[in-house]
């Protein structure tokens, strides 16, 4: 094996003697007759490992002088952790027989890996700073399929930079150079990029001050970031990482660790963008299903909906209600294809939607060729009968413009009344947002007893308009279920008529 092959595997037994051994220290505070002899065992641990970054860091070194450095301490590790077991089991230390039996075991294959050990001459061993943030577990799996990213790579120097971009072009990757941190955030500003390589040391602003402004834009903070410097401490680590950083590399790299980092944070970066696209996706199915409700529903109920609501029922002490017909549209409908008759509806019945949403008035429902529409409702406001008033007069005109376009004789019935009324939802599946009393049922009356091209009101919605619009008394009607009713036809606002 070669000496960074050979450096991982001594790492691994030495990962568990010190761990185990700091775990056990820490149980074992209140049990002074062991706690020496662990803290021995681990600053032993220590100084092994110490000597193995060190010993190991030199090129060419031969096995007779790593084992000479590494045999006198690892047998005093050894003979510690032996005597300390067997003072275990004699004192019935039974929670600690476990750990030490593991930190024995270690010391163990560490002492056999020294004594077998071979080393390939020729090769190289790059330095321990490079490899001193690689997990000690041992890696059996053949590398990770990268898929190619654009990547940004930030360093000042010029041959740093020309050594990236050589690695990235042999991993298949695109990538563009920055030269400082200030150039780097207008590119990132202009362009997409699925990984940034940031160096930290360079003029101008500094990798801490551009991974500060990319985590606090909005549009940039989810992009992966890896940081690399020839500061190799702990704290340059950690301040990265806190600052939001994916990874860190100190320099000079290994290849084969820069590529599994990047195609760890690639991999990152195409998961976030699928969550992404899901995330959007739905949200245009929720606008979907919202733009959907507010088809059936008014704003404000399908809010109550939403909120919890189950029963909503809600009393209206003044409301206008407008009913209107097509008059004789039966027989027309007779004479046309299905879809020509869905055609000519829709096209009229758009329109009155039109002038609803204009008037700032309720659509209820159609039943046929009938439309209802209410103003005063589902929020109270004043001036209901007067936008109801407008409407009507707009739909004449509305059907005369159809008539024209289309030579067309269609004519229109409406009528109008005012007073309170429920209003709900009812049903479950395909529910609707309906009206119901007698103030209901009067305006249908007055629709149904109105003449062609008429707009039939009753005394109390006249009694809202009589200032600003001209009405011809019809005296009292026969109306089914109310007897004789004094109504009235709404012919026009005053002034135009005059």
């Amino acid at each position: 094996m070669d000496l960074s092959q050979l450096r991982h595997d001594l790492r691994t037994p030495l990962n568990q003697m010190l761990g185990y051994s700091e775990m056990l220290l820490e149980d074992a505070q209140d049990q002074p007759e062991v706690a020496q002899e662990l803290q021995e065992i681990l600053d032993g641990s220590k100084r092994l490992l110490s000597l193995v970054s060190k010993v190991l860091a030199v090129d060419g070194v031969s096995l007779d002088l790593i084992r000479g450095e590494l045999q006198a301490p690892l047998d005093s590790v050894m003979t510690q952790a032996q005597n300390l077991l067997a003072k275990a089991k004699h004192a019935g230390l039974a929670n600690l027989l476990p750990d030490l039996q593991k930190i024995a075991t270690a010391a163990g294959n560490l002492d056999a890996l020294l004594k077998s050990a071979k080393i390939e001459t020729g090769k190289n061993a790059p330095p321990p700073s490079a490899l001193s943030l690689l997990p000690s577990a041992n890696f059996s799996g053949k590398p990770a399929v990268i898929s190619p990213g654009r990547i940004l790579v930030v360093d000042d120097s010029e041959m740093n930079r020309d050594m990236l971009c050589r690695r990235l072009d042999r991993q298949g990757h695109k990538y563009v150079c920055a030269e400082n941190g200030r150039q780097a955030l207008d590119m990132l500003a202009q362009s997409d990029f699925d990984l940034v390589l940031l160096d930290i040391i360079m003029p101008k602003m500094d990798g801490y001050q551009v991974l500060n402004a990319l985590k606090n834009d909005p549009k940039l903070r989810h992009l992966p970031v890896i940081m690399l410097s020839a500061l190799d401490e702990i704290e340059s680590v950690v301040h990265c990482i806190e600052m939001g950083a994916d990874d860190y590399l100190p320099k000079p790299f290994n290849p084969v660790l820069l590529k599994a980092r990047i195609g760890a944070c690639l991999e990152k970066k195409h998961l976030r963008d699928k969550e992404r696209r899901y995330l959007e996706q739905l949200q245009m199915e929720q606008e979907k299903s919202e733009r959907l409700l507010l088809n059936v529903l008014p704003k404000e109920i399908a809010d109550r909906l939403k909120g919890g609501e189950e029963a909503i029922a809600d009393h209206f002490a003044d409301v206008t209600i407008l009913f209107a017909d097509l008059v004789g549209f039966t027989t027309i409908s007779q004479r046309m294809s299905a879809v020509d008759l869905v055609n000519l509806l829709n096209e009229i019945f758009s329109a009155f939607d039109h002038l609803a949403a204009r008037h700032g008035l309720e659509k209820i429902k159609t039943i046929g060729d009938a439309y209802m529409v209410a103003g005063g409702l589902p929020v109270s406001r004043p001036g209901h009968a007067e936008s109801i008033a407008e409407m009507a007069l707009d739909m004449q005109q509305e059907i005369n413009r159809f008539n024209d376009k289309y030579n067309t004789q269609i004519q229109i019935r409406i009528g109008i009344n005012t007073g309170p009324v429920i209003a709900g939802i009812i049903g479950r599946n395909k529910f609707i947002y309906d009206l119901w009393g007698d103030t209901v049922n009067t305006a249908s009356r007055m629709e149904s007893h109105c003449v062609a091209d008429g707009i039939q009101v009753t005394e109390k919605t006249r009694s809202y308009l009589d200032s600003k619009y001209v009405f011809q008394d019809r005296g009292k009607i026969e109306v089914k279920g109310k007897g004789g009713m004094q109504v009235y036809l709404l012919a026009g606002r005053k002034g135009s008529l005059e």
